[in-house]
C-alpha cells in the first residue's frame, strides 16, 4: 500500500486517539507531539481542516527544521519518526515514549479519544502510574493474526463510526494499524476484544452477564442473559436488556409519540459505556453485570479507580484505563464528551426529575441508578397526571438553555448544542423543530454557513 492510500486510509477515519488533523502549521503542536508521546503515538496531519477537508500545506527546509526543534526541547526529548510531503499534506509521525511522562513549554498534555488535553498534576501521576507497565489492550497477542479478525465485525464498527471505507482482506492491516490495535500482522488485546471471530477463544473472560430480580435483594433471578462476544454487542445486548425490563410510558408532543423509559435510556448507555472502556480486563474470572431489582438498577465493572486518582478527583480529572478501547467506542459515538460521563449521568438523571446516581468505588466499580415508584406503584390516573407536569418543566429547562446558548453563538451547531446542553442529537432536534414550530427560533442561510435568529415575541 502506498503512503499516498494510508494518508486516504487516515483522513477517511477521520480524528481520533493517534490522528490529529491542523488546518497550518504553527509552533502551538508542541501540544500535540507531548501528547501523541505521552499516549500511544500519532501522526498529525497538516493542511487537514476538522471536517477532513484537504486545504493544503507546504513542507519547507525550515519547518522541518523548526518541529525538530520543538521536539528537542520537549522534556525529556521526543523522538519524531518521519516528517514528509505526500500530495498536498505534510505528515508528522511521532512515536510513543518510553520515558514518559513528557512535557513542553506549554505543559503536559494528553489524547483523550480526539482531543488534546492539558492535563493538571494529579492527572500526570495517575496515568504514570497506572501505565508503568504495558497495559492489558495494548498487549499483542502472538495466538492471534489478521485471519482470526472478523471482516464482518469490523465492517460493523465502520457502521457505528458513520465511515465510508471499502473494508477487505488487502487493506485490513493498515486499517487496524491506524487505530492502535496492529503491529506488523499481529493484533493487541484490544483488537481480539473488538474484533475477533471468537472471542472466547482468546479472551474467554469478556463477558457481560445481565440479571433481572424479583425483589430488591440478589435472589430472586427470573431472566437472565449471559453474553460472550465483541464489545460492541455486549454494549448492545446491554441496552436491549434495559429496555426489555424497565417501565415505559408514551406521551403524544405535538403531532409525535415519544417512548419514555422511566430511568432516561442515555444515562443508562453512559453507564454502560463507561464500563466497557474503564473495566480492568487483566482481572480474569470476573465479568461486567447489569443488575435490574425492582428498586434500582446496578452496571458494575471490575476495577476500581484508576491507581493513583484520589476519590475526591471523581468526576473531575479525565483519566482512560483503555484509551484504545475508549477512542473506538468514541469514533462509534457512543461516548458524548471527553470525561463528561458521570457528569452527564447526574444532569440526565435530575433532568427526568430523579434521584441522582450513586457511584461506589473498591475493587469494582459500581453505578446505582434508583427506579422512580411513581411509574409502577402509583393508579393509572396519577401516573398520566405527574409526569406531564415533570416533562413541562424538563422542556421548559431545556428551550431555555439552548435558547442562551444560541443567544452567545448564533451560528452553533445541533452537535455543539447538544454537547453544551448534555443531551442526545436527538433531543436537540426535537426541541430546535418544537421553537420553529412556535415561531420562536428561525435558520438564516443553509444548514452549513448559516445561523440562528431567535424571534422577538
Amino acid at each position: 500500500m502506498t503512503d499516498v492510500n494510508r494518508v486516504e486510509i487516515l483522513i477517511k477515519e477521520g480524528e481520533g486517539l493517534t490522528i490529529e488533523y491542523k488546518e497550518r502549521y504553527t509552533p502551538k503542536i508542541d501540544r500535540d507531539i507531548v501528547a501523541f508521546a505521552n499516549s500511544k503515538g500519532g501522526q498529525l496531519l497538516l493542511g487537514v481542516d476538522d471536517t477532513g477537508k484537504v486545504v493544503g500545506e507546504k513542507l519547507t527546509n525550515k519547518m522541518k527544521a523548526e518541529i525538530n526543534a520543538i521536539a528537542r526541547n520537549c522534556d525529556p526529548s521526543i523522538h519524531i519518526k518521519n516528517i514528509r510531503q505526500i500530495r498536498k499534506v505534510v505528515v508528522i509521525e511521532i512515536a510513543e515514549g518510553d520515558e514518559k511522562p513528557y512535557s513542553s513549554s506549554s505543559g503536559y498534555f494528553m489524547r483523550l479519544d480526539a482531543v488534546t488535553q492539558k492535563m493538571t498534576q494529579r492527572e500526570v501521576r495517575a496515568i504514570f502510574r497506572e501505565t508503568d507497565d504495558t497495559s492489558f489492550e495494548d498487549i499483542t497477542r502472538r495466538d492471534l493474526s489478521l485471519k482470526d479478525i472478523s471482516l464482518k465485525k469490523v465492517k460493523s464498527f465502520l457502521r457505528e463510526a458513520n465511515l465510508s471505507y471499502n473494508i477487505c482482506k488487502a487493506n485490513l492491516a493498515p486499517f487496524l494499524t491506524s487505530l492502535s490495535i496492529c503491529r506488523k500482522g499481529k493484533i493487541n488485546n484490544a483488537g481480539a476484544l473488538m474484533f475477533a471471530s471468537k472471542i472466547g477463544r482468546f479472551i474467554p473472560h469478556s463477558e457481560s452477564i445481565f440479571a433481572a430480580f424479583k425483589g430488591t435483594e440478589r435472589t430472586n433471578i427470573y431472566d437472565r442473559n449471559d453474553v460472550r462476544d465483541d464489545l460492541l454487542i455486549q454494549f448492545n445486548e446491554a441496552v436491549s436488556f434495559l429496555k426489555k425490563h424497565l417501565n415505559v410510558r408514551s406521551e403524544i408532543r405535538e403531532f409525535n409519540r415519544f417512548d419514555i423509559y422511566e430511568i432516561p435510556l442515555d444515562a443508562l448507555r453512559e453507564a454502560i459505556v463507561n464500563a466497557i472502556i474503564h473495566r480492568n480486563y487483566a482481572i480474569k474470572g470476573t465479568s461486567i453485570y447489569v443488575r435490574i431489582f425492582d428498586d434500582r438498577v446496578e452496571i458494575e465493572n471490575p476495577g476500581g479507580l484508576v491507581e493513583g486518582m484520589a476519590k475526591r478527583d471523581f468526576g473531575k480529572s479525565s483519566v482512560r484505563r483503555n484509551p484504545i478501547l475508549a477512542d473506538l467506542f468514541h469514533r462509534m459515538d457512543k461516548v458524548e464528551r471527553m470525561g463528561t460521563g458521570i457528569n452527564r449521568m447526574r444532569t440526565l438523571m435530575i433532568e427526568a426529575g430523579m434521584k441522582e446516581p450513586v457511584f461506589e468505588m473498591d475493587s469494582f466499580f459500581r453505578a446505582i441508578f434508583y427506579r422512580d415508584p411513581r411509574y409502577s406503584l402509583k393508579t393509572d390516573e396519577a401516573r398520566r397526571k405527574e409526569p406531564d407536569k415533570t416533562t413541562q418543566k424538563t422542556t421548559q429547562k431545556t428551550t431555555q438553555k439552548i435558547l442562551e446558548a444560541i443567544s452567545k453563538k448564533s451560528d452553533i451547531t445541533q452537535k455543539e448544542l447538544a454537547a453544551v446542553i448534555g443531551i442526545t442529537k436527538d433531543g436537540i432536534k426535537y426541541h430546535i423543530t418544537r421553537l420553529r414550530g412556535k415561531g420562536i427560533l428561525k435558520r438564516i442561510g443553509p444548514d452549513k454557513g448559516g445561523h440562528w435568529e431567535i424571534v422577538k415575541g
